[in-house]
């Protein structure tokens, strides 16, 4: 028995052009539905449910057309689809194709439902304002720019850099991925540069390899595995946390520590360092791991430090997180080539960005701002401009 279609006349001509062809009740199942053909639906109905026939075509590619025709016809006979239809040389060309029951489809295969992720989403958000600190407030307003399916599958990575945060975890990106969704390789590479346009991953602990200390110092270190002599080096030696935190007693004696922010200096003023005093690559806003490596060196050798980085609102900002390690221990602090001499004989300047100005305002605000630091901040606030340290040191 042939099946009833229904044809619903979509013009007033006497001899009708355009119809609308369909099964009318309720749709079938899709348990018989070959694999290669869910593929294709489900990239038919993220496209709206609503599309051009010539349109879906061209998502099977030119080596599948009789896919999607085949996939039409099983859509229609399963009553999941309408057909609008344009008569051409007396024979009926599909034109528009309908999906029907959306939600009840997007089900079926395992999509995400639009106004529900958009709902979920609301309420999410709202939870999330409340709990996020100023380093992870920035993400909540880029996961705002996200359509709400996308937000939902990434906000479960900002909660882990939260609870990251508070367990005052340090590690590699493989640790994090393994703390935030129980296995290694579970991010992407596209999550992971997400993640970075958005935040210094190492200042909130995550590395992309195993971090190193860099530093150049007349120091013999006793480790349990036996002696390390890191004036031995030409220039520096690179040590992990780990091998740090073994660390149990040390030889020799310096004046003072020299932190210093930019690599390229690093660089320089380790191949040419005197022999009575330790160098140490501070690498931007020291992180979790770098701290603690730090506090325990200074433990085995507690000397006064010189902090040297870029002259820009950052670099101030980072030399006085750095310093509260030695005022942790009541050591005496300096900065050193950060001065308003310094940045203003550099033959190349920045100008200050809008975060610059606000970096700025905020360091202004600090009692303890040792007078070259609040000249050269004056300066940059007068001027409207910023520097490098490699351009002299």
């Amino acid at each position: 028995m042939a099946e009833a279609w229904h044809i619903e006349p979509l013009d007033k001509r006497r001899v009708c052009q355009k119809r609308r062809r369909f099964l009318p009740g309720s749709p079938l199942p899709l348990d018989t539905l070959p694999a290669e053909w869910r593929e294709l639906l489900a990239r038919w109905v993220l496209r709206g449910g609503n599309s051009k026939w010539d349109t879906l075509r061209k998502d099977a590619g030119v080596n599948r057309v009789q896919l999607a025709d085949d996939l039409l016809n099983w859509l229609l006979r399963h009553r999941w689809a309408h057909v609008v239809e344009h008569r051409e040389h007396s024979a009926w060309w599909p034109k528009q194709v309908e999906l029907q029951q959306l939600p009840q489809l997007r089900a079926a295969l395992g999509l995400r439902n639009k106004d529900a992720d958009a709902q979920r989403w609301t309420e999410i958000r709202a939870d999330l304002a409340e709990q996020l600190g100023d380093t992870l407030a920035p993400a909540l307003l880029a996961l705002d720019d996200l359509p709400p399916a996308r937000a939902l599958s990434r906000h479960d990575l900002i909660t882990a850099l939260r609870r990251w945060q508070l367990t005052q975890q340090n590690g590699t990106r493989r640790d994090f991925a393994l703390f935030a969704r129980g296995d290694t390789k579970a991010l992407s590479d596209a999550e992971w540069n997400w993640l970075e346009s958005l935040l210094d991953l190492a200042e909130v602990g995550i590395e992309r390899h195993t971090p190193l200390l860099l530093i150049a110092a007349p120091f013999t270190l006793h480790l349990p595995q036996g002696h390390l002599d890191l004036a031995a080096a030409p220039d520096f030696a690179a040590l992990t946390p780990a091998s740090i935190a073994s660390i149990d007693g040390l030889c020799g004696t310096i004046k003072h520590w020299h932190l210093i922010e930019n690599r390229t200096s690093f660089d320089r003023q380790a191949k040419r360092r005197a022999t009575d005093i330790a160098i140490v690559w501070l690498p931007g806003f020291p992180p979790g791991w770098w701290c603690e490596a730090m506090r325990h060196l200074l433990s085995l050798a507690p000397a006064p430090a010189l902090l040297s980085c870029d002259p820009d609102p950052a670099g101030i900002a980072i030399a006085l997180k750095a310093a509260e390690l030695w005022q942790e221990r009541g050591l005496a602090w300096q900065p050193e080539k950060m001065s308003v001499t310094d940045l203003a004989a550099l033959p190349a300047r920045k100008t200050l960005s809008d975060v610059d100005r606000q970096r700025l305002a905020a360091i202004q605000t600090e009692n303890a701002l040792p007078p070259e630091l609040h000249e050269l901040a004056n300066w940059m606030q007068e001027h409207g401009e910023k520097g490098e340290q490699e351009g002299y040191l």
